[in-house]
């Protein structure tokens, strides 16, 4: 059995004003994460609020960078090394992805930023690329033409529907962390990277 700490990031920007915009989505699903198991987030350490859990019989830190979006991998780094975690191993963050439309999600264990800040500001911070990561998909449906697209569209607080449509889906990626820290990423990625048969992005 693995031993020392699992550090598990949402991504996101703190406020109040950011909190049900697309680009926190990460940020909610580590709230989902904290309710399920009974904690709150909200003790400070290495420029994020945490909160520490017990899962596969693993100490689990569940962390929100307040360092905005786009320096995420500062309070990453930092928690990384406070925690002596192998990123390759013990890491996984999870993010929106505007490339994947809303209502789906996607596991992998690596690769680029794909575009995105936070993924990239880790990447560099880390200085690589191998670490795990759920992305939620938060981008228009296939054939949806109201030009929610970009940075505006990501920083806008969601409508009422797409967050009924978000909610089980923040339960998806909940059950994505448990998987990747119980039974590893291959588990994970099997298990859920399958169920968006409808899916035209990745």
């Amino acid at each position: 059995m693995e031993s020392g700490v699992f550090l598990v990031v949402g991504l996101g920007n703190p406020g109040i004003e950011y909190q049900f915009t697309p680009h926190n989505a990460g940020f909610l699903a580590i709230d989902r994460i904290a309710d399920n198991f009974g904690v709150q987030v909200i003790n400070r350490r290495c420029r994020a609020v945490t909160a520490t859990i017990r899962l596969g019989g693993r100490e689990v830190v569940l962390a929100k960078p307040e360092t905005y979006m786009n320096l995420s991998g500062i309070s990453v780094e930092e928690l990384v090394r406070e925690l002596e975690v192998d990123p390759a191993k013990d890491l996984v963050v999870v993010y929106d992805e505007l490339a994947l439309p809303l209502g789906t999600i996607r596991v992998r264990t690596g690769g680029s930023d794909g575009g995105h800040n936070g993924a990239k500001s880790i990447n560099g911070a880390l200085r690589t690329q191998e670490w795990a990561r759920v992305r939620i998909g938060v981008g228009p449906r296939p054939g949806e033409t109201d030009g929610r697209r970009g940075k505006d569209y990501l920083l806008t607080p969601m409508r009422k529907a797409d967050l009924a449509e978000l909610d089980p889906v923040l339960d998806k990626a909940a059950r994505a962390v448990e998987m990747i820290v119980s039974q590893g990423i291959t588990a994970a990625m099997n298990e859920l990277n399958r169920r968006e048969p409808n899916s035209q992005a990745e």
